[in-house]
């Protein structure tokens, strides 16, 4: 039940030799697991092209790195296709069942029935998405069969895989919600307890669901053998899926929001996600800035302050576009940003509560899953996955292996407190077939000389870093300067600028609070952001994985 790592070291250096014997054009893969980056390369290696490539990395995350994203949950993936120079936003997020309404989680008079209802179980979850991307991505972009782009998952799910200190500190936290489900508590529990360190984890039933939906492309999952067993786990289990919700989910292809910063072109994610307009809008407001020439201690509070607008539209205006008007063009508008921008002091503060408009406090879970792929032509994929909170619900539907997500949970529901203080409108709350609001912020950054693809997790943090990325992207950095560099985060609400602890001296932490600013150091590093980068003269690419993870980023 025990391997060394020098195995998976072995195994992966074996795959990206094998791409590079193959390959006739050079391709650069970021992931948060080296089996994912491997199965990447391996697919390009069979002639696939990054779009097979990201089908193969997106499954092999469901099942190295379960606490992140999986087959029970949903995602984004940005793509660019070089040959007819299309690029599009892949919408697989999850929906609410059609049974669900606004009251879903209170009780007559408005009051929480229970505020474990929408994170742990069977009720917290929503209809997934993944299953269905997978599928969209094979058909209307790669070159090989699906099931030949499954094959590296289905290998890792029927064959085990050695779990790393990341996997095993995650599960640590939800192992008392692990164990209320026995099909949860078989797979990732031994007897009960914590697996040992370098245990490997084995998930035949979601092998044997992968080979269906790899044997019978949608239908394998959503309808026949495998839709059955997911409904009748869940509704057993006080769940409200029905029939009619996995027969009608449907990905949405949608056009990506497109900015400007300082010539920099950046594309990045559309509504239902709120990453794109957030880091847009807040890059529009510190456009008028030449932050290059100004101190530090000035760079961070224009930044902090345009977050605290950025993230104030956020609560107030946005939502699933498919139910709510979004004024899109006026948040991005360079009009709207001078207005926002004429109430910045560059000496003090404005508190958030001086902001106007009625909020609800909404919630969403930091754990999620990021990978960025770019080859020489610049065919591109950022995709960013996710179950919401680690390990999602907790809840294994018997006999599929499949972890549901608690992403009902990133509606806004009710009026209490929350585990991560986002707040929303009624532009999020539950409604039947309705996505839910996400930070997830897939990003291209192109200029002149370099074309870049970048993400994160970290709920309501994602877009924060991508927004530091984006700016030290400016100053012609490397792919691994983006990924490592200190971070920092205000949401608006709460009013807290939160700190990695290496962000900022103590002589910029006593100015800051100077200034107005609440600080908050986190306790531990955030985020896990995967980078690549294609040089335009010489067709050269970089990749980069985040330091604070155990992912992997490789040319070959």
């Amino acid at each position: 039940m025990f391997k060394k790592y020098t195995l998976v070291a072995l195994l992966l250096l074996g795959f990206i030799a094998q791409a590079s014997a193959n390959s006739s054009v050079k391709t650069a893969i970021a992931s948060a697991h080296p089996l994912a980056t491997a199965a990447g390369f391996e697919i390009i290696s069979q002639g696939g092209n990054v779009f097979d490539a990201a089908v193969a990395v997106s499954a092999t995350l469901a099942v190295v790195e379960p606490s992140g994203s999986g087959l029970g949950g949903g995602g984004y993936w940005l793509v660019h296709r070089a040959s007819d120079n299309k690029t599009r936003f892949i919408d697989g997020r999850e929906k609410a069942p059609l049974a669900a309404h606004k009251d879903l989680y209170v009780d007559s008079a408005g009051q929480v029935i229970n505020p474990r209802l929408s994170l742990d179980g069977a009720k917290a979850a929503a209809i997934p998405g993944l299953p269905a991307a997978l599928v969209h991505l094979a058909e209307h972009y790669g070159k090989l069969p699906l099931a030949r782009s499954l094959a590296p998952a289905i290998r890792h799910a029927r064959n085990g895989f050695v779990v790393g200190a990341h996997h095993l500190s995650l599960l640590k936290n939800r192992a008392n919600v692990i164990k209320q489900f026995p099909a949860s508590r078989d797979i990732f529990l031994v007897k009960g307890q914590l697996p040992e360190h370098f245990a490997v984890l084995r998930q035949v039933d979601l092998a044997n669901t992968l080979n269906q939906l790899a044997r019978h492309g949608r239908a394998g999952f959503y309808a026949n053998e495998v839709a059955d067993k997911l409904l009748t786990a869940v509704q057993r289990a006080g769940g409200i899926w029905t029939t009619e919700d996995l027969q009608n989910y449907q990905v949405v292809e949608r056009e990506p929001v497109v900015g400007n910063y300082r010539g920099i072109k950046i594309t990045s994610a559309p509504p239902s996600s709120a990453g794109g307009i957030v880091l847009l809008e807040a890059l529009t407001i510190l456009s008028a800035y030449d932050l290059a020439k100004l101190d530090k201690l000035t760079q961070i509070h224009l930044i902090t302050e345009a977050m605290r607008r950025a993230y104030h539209d956020r609560a107030l205006y946005l939502g699933d576009s498919d139910f709510v008007s979004i004024p899109v063009q006026r948040l991005l508008s360079n009009d709207y940003a001078a207005g926002l921008r004429s109430s910045i002091r560059m000496d003090a503060v404005l508190p958030s509560k001086q902001l106007s408009g009625d909020v609800l406090p909404d919630s969403e879970g930091g754990h999620t899953t990021h990978f960025s792929i770019i080859d020489a032509e610049g065919n591109r994929v950022a995709a960013t996955l996710s179950i919401n909170f680690p390990f999602g619900s907790g809840f294994v539907a018997s006999g599929t292996g499949v972890l549901l997500n608690d992403e009902m949970d990133d509606f806004v529901s009710h009026a209490g407190p929350n585990g991560y203080g986002l707040v929303g409108s009624a532009a999020n709350m539950i409604a039947p077939g309705k996505r839910m609001l996400s930070s997830m912020t897939p990003t291209f950054l192109e200029d002149d000389k370099r074309i870049a693809v970048l993400g994160t997790p970290g709920g309501s943090r994602i877009i924060s870093m991508v927004l530091l990325a984006t700016l030290e992207f400016a100053k012609a950095t490397s792919p691994m300067s983006w990924v490592k560099l200190p971070r920092f985060h205000h949401q608006y609400l709460p009013d807290v600028l939160e700190y990695e602890n290496t962000a900022f001296t103590q002589q910029e932490v006593v100015a800051l609070k100077g200034l107005g600013h609440s600080l908050q150091a986190t306790a531990n590093p955030y985020g896990n952001m995967h980078a690549a980068v294609l040089y335009k003269d010489t067709h050269t690419l970089n990749a980069a994985s985040d330091p604070r993870g155990e992912g992997f980023a490789t040319v070959k």
